[in-house]
């Protein structure tokens, strides 16, 4: 074996990945896998929804079984964060106080939670990041509870349809004028909102927190307009942020995320970064862009990983997302923020179980796709949008065509 050592700091998905693709794509040296949690890795998505549920236990979700760790000669140090890096000497300090020396490094270290300053000190607010967070919401869900959900982002929605699904119940308070804002179009937004509404969720869009009260646990959520809702529970989604700390106190290029080139590289040539952390060229929409996925995640991971051994791959994956709600499986393709042109294929109607698509262009290209119900259509987007096909409206809307064939009308 080389005495090169690669060192990956972050053990979630783009770490994980990262660590066992090196072997795959011939490290010879030693691997370190440094994660902050002292549970063995695992699966994220699950956490808002079966997990909180109680229908998949932890050990269920684990990334890999720990053999194939030993098995793969990486060695695992959970319960660990990195402080410091010194790029000259190529050095990374430890809270154990240990020093680790690298020769080449990878981060995959995520994102960080978004706080509210609100009711800080009073019990029964939480947070959905980790395996303990859910294990401390789910002590204090009963049947009847009231729960207060700030933020309609896909981890709050996924967390109000486990929570009524659970027998709470729930109100959603949302800062801008429509449920998932950010993210999808109109059309998505009023579909999601009316899924929640018909199994009893309430939903206050433009509305803001003003203080939350309480005799040492949460009791009440006042809002802005003068609003005020009971809360037993509060669960706060209210996004995440790159986790950029480590990179920027060592010096790399930081802008909205650890900025990579298109090999997975940062500004030093022997540091990796990969996953939510990152911001990297994207080919396809021609920008620089940040994405929270696991897709993104493990395929960026792969891309490093085989760059860390020497070769020169390119990143270029489609980014693709899904979320869980109630029977539902929303699947989404590419990213739809510059749009121009929406295709409605199918009906939008939470009272059509034959699900619907949309189709997202610029300037009549398809640059992303959302679809419920739809698997077909999903799989046809991926390729739709990696060959940045010109598609009419009509072609796109007629169900009599099968999403296989659309791109076949491409030109």
């Amino acid at each position: 074996m080389s005495d090169s050592r690669c060192v990956v700091i972050g053990a979630s998905h783009a770490g994980v990945t990262l660590a066992l693709q090196l072997r795959k794509e011939g490290w010879k040296g030693a691997i370190s896998l440094v994660g902050a949690e002292s549970e063995l890795p695992y699966h994220r998505p699950p956490l808002s929804k079966e997990h909180l549920a109680g229908e998949k236990s932890l050990d269920a979700m684990r990334l890999r079984p720990e053999k194939m760790f030993s098995d793969n000669n990486i060695e695992l140090l959970l319960g660990l964060t990195a402080l410091k890096i010194n790029k000259k000497s190529q050095l990374i300090k430890l809270n154990s106080g240990e020093e680790m020396r690298y020769d080449k490094l990878a981060l995959c270290v995520g994102s960080i939670v978004n706080t509210i300053p609100l009711a800080a000190s009073l019990k029964n607010l939480f947070y959905i990041r980790t395996a303990a967070d859910v294990s401390s919401l789910s002590r204090s869900l009963e049947k009847g509870k009231h729960a207060v959900i700030i933020g309609a982002g896909y981890i709050g929605l996924e967390v109000a349809a486990v929570l009524r699904k659970l027998g709470l119940t729930v109100t959603v308070i949302e800062l801008a004028d429509r449920i998932l804002k950010r993210v999808t179009s109109e059309y998505m937004s009023s579909y999601i909102q009316s899924l929640h509404e018909k199994k009893g969720v309430k939903i206050l869009t433009s509305t803001e927190v003003e203080s939350i009260q309480g005799d040492g646990k949460v009791e009440t959520v006042v809002c802005r307009d003068g609003v005020t809702l009971p809360a037993d529970i509060i669960v706060a989604g209210v996004g995440v942020s790159p986790n950029i700390s480590l990179a920027e106190s060592a010096g790399l290029r930081i802008d909205r995320g650890i900025i990579v080139n298109e090999f997975g590289q940062t500004s030093d040539s022997n540091i990796f970064a990969a996953g939510d952390c990152t911001v990297h060229p994207s080919i396809i929409y021609d920008r620089l862009i940040r994405l929270e996925s696991v897709q993104n995640a493990n395929e960026q991971a792969r891309c490093a990983a085989a760059n860390i051994c020497g070769k020169q791959q390119v990143y270029d994956a489609i980014p693709w997302f899904w979320s869980d709600q109630y029977h539902i499986k929303l699947q989404m393709t590419g990213l739809s923020q510059d749009a121009d042109q929406i295709v409605v294929r199918g009906n939008p109607s939470v009272d059509d179980e034959n699900g619907f698509a949309l189709f997202y262009l610029q300037e009549g290209v398809v640059i992303a796709a959302d679809s419920v119900a739809r698997p077909k259509e999903f799989i046809a987007s991926k390729q739709l949008v990696k060959e940045r096909a010109r598609i009419s409206e009509e072609i796109l809307a007629d169900e009599s065509i099968e999403p296989v064939k659309l791109m076949g009308f491409a030109s």
